[in-house]
């Protein structure tokens, strides 16, 4: 019948036949569960579950709120109700059913009150278990006594159940592996973990042309028509895997990165069709600066969100760092104390107890504002939530798209953001974002390819737990997309380092870790595996320090390079609270309430987000419409664009407003020396390379010196002495010819690569960090990072950890790739040199940036609203 789905099932007889997937026992209870409820599946979840029951995998595509969720999880339920038509309310202890891999631990309690919500109104006996970093020393042995039917679980705690003894028992019944949030995991170390382990668990599950494989017994002839085969057809295995992801650009190769293991085996992405309503608007500042600066605007406005969160059920405020979520904090109990008990702090430094308190509250409806950072960002379905606030441009679509659905957390409900600027010249990102979020031009995620340093832990883990045959675990591993490329020498040479520290470290026993009995690699030692398991994962952080209390209760975590300026009597900032420090003992940091007004605002060394690329581009056709308005007259239609009006006007006098297929480049003398201010638009990653190469290809015409400063708009070099950059060679500056070459002499790339190794060391086990409060500071980390880096370039320069540290730091640090597409933009662009006689809108907030390391924020301050007054008067 026309609009039904069917699948296949099997007779008594062995042959295959359709039926409507709608007559199907599973189907029918899930649908009249949904219906009790007064909702009906989407037809997105519909086909996932079709492709479920006839043991596909894929990829689910559909915006937050839209139930992505379901679409997996109650596929597994009804694909088991269909195996157990008669039986499925009093079955228990099935074992793993469902692996649910999750990026972040705050999803996970959620997920699990909402899976355990279902299994509970079904009346099925499934139980669930979250598995993560806050996980119980007495929860995990249970989970192993015995293991739950859904086990949600983080990248790192599925690697080290790989690490446990007989974890292949574990996984024979497993039917779905699910990834959340594969948008989130894909082009990070986390998601090239979930790569490998999937090629692992892939290969203990039976398949059709596996004889080794269990079969299930026959049906008998009452539940024949209601049973889903196992037979799948010729090579699809019993297990299938499931991508969930909200937004992403690539979704096609977010896809194949993920299923990639499954070659020859038939693949579907399942899209949602929905227009989920999504209303953006800007706060606007009643005056408008000319001259603008990064940071200082935000508080300054905080009053107008005010009226937003008063109107509102609950708002979330996100702000793109912890430290300036400390001080929005503050500031907004200051300005309305009235809003004391329900307003809350939420960042991933704050101790996870606090952080529980938060998300229920949020989710029982008891606060009117949370301010959070990312830590908020994923999946969280916070139903409450009516409204976003978006402090600062987040510098990218998707992560905005993201924050955006955490409102509204519904298909039929609005989703609504207001994004308030931190600077005048952010609202132009306002408005290239309402322009995305319009087209849909989100981000794409580009995937990690030969991450050996991921590797040499993997095997690792596997060495821990039963050990592994090197030429099973090659096979599997070139299955997945990160290790497709690999070769059997590069491998063969992990295989070495593992077990005797590879040509430059075999004479140190420290690093022989595993040895072969009998062809099987394994770590024996006690001592190495319990290392080996405590620090399992690629999330590298500077030294963490614990902040307790005098009376032992515990706040966060904070990083030791902070905790290392301060002085005991000093008062600062953190969890919302002013705290004195008392004194450093033990890698714990012992605090006592403190009364004063202010405090230092504990910083973070997380930097700052550079500008996307699709964000970037967006933004240059913005500028077209600026430069139209000041040109041409023609008025935009962006209030944001209008708003700022006067201060493209004066751009516009002053040197000249870029348009998308221009590139300015202003040249200023003022008392501080010569500058050469250069706008590609391209984000701060980008314009930090670029302006190494630039200095150095003026430099070799000319002796000369520069200092760099740089923001997501452009960069500046400043000199004693006048530039030599005119139309006669500015061509040639911003040339293609010898770029890699030209990169490699003006950038010590020596000295990044070696920062970039010590992340790899430890991820890759060179380094150990240390025992559970007793862990190695920052910089004695560094040092042995240091000292095996230059081990390696001296005895072993061809040491794949070593060349992997390199191309780290072109890919990632420099973005070669996004620097050299610039450049054949640029050569495709008009060239434009303007000669200002004082600085400009676009050039003032990088001139400031400039002098933020010499200046502190009070005085920065000062000195900027003078400089802002200097140039109104001319």
């Amino acid at each position: 019948m026309p609009g039904q789905r069917y699948l296949r099932l099997k007779c008594s007889c062995g042959a295959l036949k359709l039926e409507p997937l709608n007559q199907t026992p599973g189907y029918k209870i899930i649908a009249a569960w949904l219906a009790a409820k007064d909702f009906r599946p989407f037809p997105f979840q519909e086909q996932t579950w079709q492709h479920i029951l006839e043991g596909r995998s894929g990829l689910v595509n559909a915006p937050t709120g839209m139930g992505k969720t379901y679409s997996v999880f109650l596929g597994a339920l009804i694909q088991f109700i269909n195996a157990h038509p008669t039986n499925y309310q009093r079955k228990e202890k099935n074992g793993l059913q469902l692996i649910w891999i999750t990026p972040l631990r705050a999803l996970a309690k959620d997920i699990g009150r909402a899976m355990e919500e279902v299994i509970a109104e079904l009346g099925m006996q499934w139980k669930v278990g979250i598995r993560n970093g806050d996980t119980s020393t007495s929860d995990r042995q249970k989970q192993k006594r015995q293991v739950p039917e859904v086990l949600i679980i983080t990248p790192e705690s599925l690697q080290l159940m790989l690490a446990s003894k007989g974890y292949a028992e574990i996984f024979k019944t497993l039917r779905i592996l699910a990834v959340d949030e594969w948008h989130e995991l894909i082009g990070s170390k986390r998601g090239v973990q979930v790569e490998l382990a999937i090629s692992r668990i892939l290969s203990l599950a039976p398949s059709i042309d596996n004889p080794g494989a269990k079969q299930p017994p026959e049906p008998d002839e009452k539940t024949v028509l209601h049973e889903v085969s196992h037979a799948f057809p010729q090579g699809k295995r019993s297990l299938s895997i499931w991508g969930i992801s909200a937004t992403i650009g690539n979704l096609d190769e977010a896809m194949e990165v993920l299923l990639r293991p499954l070659q020859g085996t038939p693949t579907a992405i399942v899209r949602a069709q929905a227009n989920k309503q999504l209303e953006i608007a800007s706060i606007i500042p009643d005056e408008m600066e000319k001259y603008p600066w990064a940071g200082h605007l935000g508080i300054k406005l905080a009053r107008e969100v005010l009226p937003i969160i008063y109107s509102s059920r609950t708002t979330l405020i996100f702000i793109n760092t912890r430290a300036m979520s400390e001080i929005w904090y503050q500031t907004l109990l200051n300005i309305a104390p009235d809003l004391a008990g329900a307003i809350a702090l939420h960042h991933g430094s704050i101790e996870h107890e606090l952080r529980n308190w938060v998300e229920e509250a949020l989710h029982e409806g008891k606060l009117k504002a949370v301010v959070a950072t990312a830590s908020l960002d994923l999946g969280v379905d916070f139903r409450p939530v009516e409204t976003v606030i978006q402090v600062g441009s987040p510098k990218g679509v998707a992560r905005f798209l993201q924050r955006a659905g955490r409102s509204g957390h519904s298909p039929d409900a609005v989703s609504r953001i207001y994004f308030l600027p931190t600077h005048s010249l952010e609202l132009v990102e306002a408005a290239a974002l309402k322009a995305a979020a319009a087209e849909s031009a989100i981000e794409s995620r580009d995937p990690l390819v030969l991450c050996y340093d991921v590797l040499v832990q993997y095997l690792c883990t596997l060495a821990v737990s039963d050990g592994f045959l090197p030429d099973v675990i090659f096979k599997e591993i070139k299955t997945t997309y990160c290790f497709s490329e690999i070769t059997r020498e590069e491998f063969d040479e992990l295989l070495l380092f593992i077990t005797s520290g590879g040509n430059a470290l075999n004479q140190y026993d420290e690093y022989h870790k595993v040895v072969v009995e009998n062809g099987i690699y394994k770590i024996t030692s006690r001592r190495v595996a319990m290392r080996h398991r405590m620090h399992i994962g690629t999330i590298v952080s500077d030294a963490m320090l614990r902040v307790k209390m005098l009376n032992g209760s515990f706040v966060g975590t904070i990083e030791e390079y902070f905790v290392s300026k301060l002085e005991p009597g000093d008062v600062f900032t953190f969890a919302g609270r002013q705290l004195e420090l008392v004194h450093i003992k033990d890698m714990t940091v012992m605090v006592r309430k403190s009364n004063a007004k202010k405090g230092i605002v504990a910083s973070f060394l997380g930097g700052r987000l550079p500008l996307s690329a699709r964000l970037g581009a967006l933004l240059r056709a913005k500028l077209d419409e600026a430069a139209e308005q000041v040109s041409e007259g023609i008025l935009s239609e962006d209030r944001e664009l209008q708003a700022l009006f006067p201060l493209f006007e004066l751009q516009h006098r002053l040197s000249h407003v870029p348009r998308s297929n221009e590139l300015l480049i202003e040249q200023i003398e003022t008392r501080d020396g010569f500058h050469l201010f250069v706008y590609p638009f391209e984000g701060r990653m980008v314009h930090e390379a670029m302006a190494a190469v630039l200095a150095y290809r003026i430099s070799r015409t000319t002796p000369i010196t520069f200092s760099i400063a740089m923001n997501d708009y452009g960069f500046e070099l400043l000199s004693d002495q006048p530039i030599p950059v005119d139309d006669s060679n500015v061509q040639e500056l911003f040339s293609l010819d010898n770029l890699m070459t030209d990169i490699q002499a003006s950038v010590n790339a020596t000295e990044m690569a070696k920062r970039k190794f010590r992340d790899i060391a430890v991820i890759g086990g060179l380094i150990f960090q240390g025992m559970p409060g007793e862990k190695k500071k920052a910089r004695h980390l560094q040092a042995s990072a240091g000292l095996l880096f230059n081990v390696f370039n001296e005895y072993e320069p061809s040491n794949v950890l070593l060349r992997q540290a390199y191309q780290e730091v072109f890919d990632q640090q420099m973005e070669e790739v996004r620097l050299r597409n610039m450049l054949e933009r640029i050569q495709r662009s008009k060239i434009v040199l303007t000669f200002p006689d004082r600085l400009t809108p676009l050039c003032f907030p990088i001139k400031v940036d400039s002098m933020r390391e010499n200046v502190s924020s009070e005085k920065l301050e000062d000195r900027v609203k003078k400089m802002q007054q200097q140039l109104e008067k001319l």
